[in-house]
Parts: structure tokens; sequence; C-alpha cells
């Protein structure tokens, strides 16, 4: 069974089960009304952004606790800007990023390199290792990188190769080229606005594009995709497939919504858009 679960949302809010503890937390896409009003008095803990960033109920929880999504093991635990350490929404390209690489390993004689950038708390990552791939898993927080490690472990994934970098991902990226070094899938989820290791200033709008470039740069001669995911608004499936036709003159390119989404009568709550770049 799946730890993860969409109970409702509405009036600016989700409602989510994650394992077995409740949380209530903002959704601001969520402008219709609840449909399900008495599930939400079952929360375990809410977060708000009004006057200032506060848990309610931080303290019925535990300080982390671990859960399995679409087939991946995760450490999750309360952050201070309202995040666990997971983003639900990506739970269904895991499951597209595993399978595309299991088929292309059949066809391979080596074994698929993919890199993950921006990547979190990895669960791209073990998707892609579970699939058999060798990764590189790129982010500018170490902690990331640390509990990203963690979930590796949980996944009995410690001794798989994966490369673990700690680095602003396009100076990571320059090296990369620099060396030939190369990648036949690539994931990458930029931020709105982020900070490389040494402080490096990251805004979307400005620095997409030369991310984009680089990728370009390391990808092989036999890839197998390139995924572009994006939270920021504005950063529609259509700005996301326009971006990749750019770099991607060739092949096929699909796209669109992240969506949080669970049994009928829930209504799917969208959660940011998605792009995916893959040969002819």
């Amino acid at each position: 069974m799946d730890d993860y679960e969409l109970i409702d949302s509405g009036n600016g809010r989700k409602l989510e089960r994650f394992g077995s503890f409740i949380l209530d937390r903002p959704c601001a896409q969520a402008v219709w009304s609840p449909s399900r009003l008495s599930e939400w008095d079952c929360a375990d803990a809410s977060f708000s952004r009004k006057d200032g960033l506060k848990w309610q109920g931080r303290d019925n929880l535990p300080s982390s606790w671990k859960v399995t999504i679409h087939g991946v093991r995760m450490k999750l635990a309360t952050t201070n800007f309202g995040h666990l350490g997971v983003f639900p929404e990506t739970r269904t390209i895991w499951d597209q990023i595993r399978n595309s690489i299991k088929l292309a390993n059949e066809k391979h004689s080596n074994p698929i390199h993919f890199l993950n950038l921006f990547a979190y708390s990895g669960g791209a990552t073990l998707a892609a290792a579970q699939g058999g791939a060798h990764c590189c898993h790129v982010d500018a927080s170490k902690g990331m990188v640390q509990w990203a490690r963690e979930n590796a472990e949980l996944n009995d994934l410690n001794q798989h190769p994966i490369r673990w970098i700690v680095d602003d991902v396009n100076k990571f990226l320059q090296r990369e080229q620099r060396r030939g070094n190369q990648y036949d899938a690539i994931l990458l989820d930029p931020p709105s606005f982020g900070r490389g290791k040494k402080g490096e200033l990251y805004k979307i709008e400005q620095t997409l594009i030369e991310t984009l470039s680089l990728v370009e740069a390391v990808l092989s001669e036999n890839p197998v995709f390139v995924y572009l995911t994006s939270h920021t608004p504005g950063f529609t499936p259509i700005v996301l497939n326009n971006l990749l036709r750019k770099y991607f003159s060739t092949g096929a390119i699909k796209s669109g919504e992240m969506l949080l989404t669970v049994a009928e009568k829930v209504l799917p709550v969208p959660s940011g858009a998605w792009a995916r770049w893959q040969p002819e």
C-alpha cells in the first residue's frame, strides 16, 4: 500500500496523509471549497504562512518517520518552510524514469547513466537506481544531499553506483563538459530562486537558459530522455515544452501538469509542470 494519500483540498489548503500522519498545509491552487469537511479535524498538525512561517501541532509528530511512495522508501521530517522531504506530485515521474531506464538497459550493453540536477532528497535518483542506472545526484545543499544518502540506505542502495555531489548545478555542468563526461538520461527541477554551494545566485528566468544549454552539451549520443520540471508560477507545460524544443529540435516532446491525485471523487490538485524530451 502506498503511504501517501491526498484526502481533500480547498480554501487554499490541502489535507494529506503521509504514513500514519495527516497534515494540513497551504495550497494556493486549491481555490475551490473542500469536499470532505469532517476529515480536516483529523489533522495531526498544520502549517501556515500567515503571520510568518509556523507549524501548529508539530509536537504531535516524531522528529522523522519513514514512508514508501511508489516503491521508494523515504525519510520525512517537518522543516521550518513547511516541507517534508518529498514532493508527492513527482511520484508518477519516478515511475516513468524507473521504467524508461529498465527498458533502455535491455537495449544497451552498458548501464544507463542518469543525472539528477537540483536533486533534493533523491526520490528520482533512487527510482533511476532501482531501474538499474548508474546515477549522479547534484544539489547545492549539503544537508539535502545527506538526506538523500540516508534515503538510499533505506532502499538498500547505499552500495549502488551513485555519485553524491554538493555543488552549484551550472558550475558542475561546466566541469563535466570540460571533462567530456556525458549522461544518457537527465532530470532537472530548477528552483524559482536559489543559492549555490558558494552563494551563487540562481533565478530561473535568467539562469535556466544556461542550464539547458549545458544539459544539451553533456547529453550522450544515445540519449534516453531529458525531463524538465518546475514549480514556478507561470512556467506552464507549454513554456517547458518550448524551452526543451529550443535545445532539442528533433525527437518527441510531451508535457503536462504535475498533479496530486488520489481516489475517485477527490479533486486533483495541480502542483507544477513537466516536459519530457525523447529521441525519435
